[in-house]
């Protein structure tokens, strides 16, 4: 079988194709990127990369970064590295205690930040405001449309 022909997509713009490597196998086209995805073992996938959950916690994880980083800039401070660990769960919603929804299930990212150095109490105060300013965070918790439609059509 011939490879599939690889497109680079407009920046913007992102494309899952099947990569016929076990059940659920993708590759990820964005621009000139090539990511995979895949799910886990234990939901019938081969684990050959993240899951969509674990992208998605990436996005949020590396836009929150980039944003401190950003702002520290802008602002002339030295900070040391910065790293963003983010974790997906779905919970119940009655034992979410400062969510409103109190039916279902809901989505929780659990988001730690640390940034090697020292800083003061202002400091660390004003880039936990910075980071829910971060474009991904906004989206997620933001009002969001998803339109679809099957191509050619």
């Amino acid at each position: 079988m011939a490879a599939p022909v690889r497109v680079h997509p407009p920046h913007g713009t992102v494309i899952a194709c099947e990569n016929g490597r076990g059940r659920y196998g993708l590759d990820i086209l964005a621009g000139r990127h090539v990511l995979s995805a895949d799910e886990p073992e234990e939901a019938g996938g081969e684990d050959s990369g993240p899951s969509p959950y674990e992208l998605l916690s990436a996005a949020l994880a590396s836009c929150t970064a980039m944003t401190l980083r950003m702002y520290a800039n802008r602002k002339g401070w030295e900070l040391g590295r910065i790293h963003v660990a983010v974790r997906h769960e779905k919970i119940h919603a009655s034992d979410c205690a400062d969510c409103e929804t109190r039916e279902g299930r809901v989505d929780v990212f659990e988001r730690v930040i640390e940034i090697e150095g020292a800083l003061d109490e202002e400091r660390r105060r004003r880039l936990l405001v910075i980071a829910d300013k971060c474009p991904v965070h906004r989206t997620l918790t933001g009002e969001v449309r998803i339109r679809t439609r099957l191509a050619g059509g």
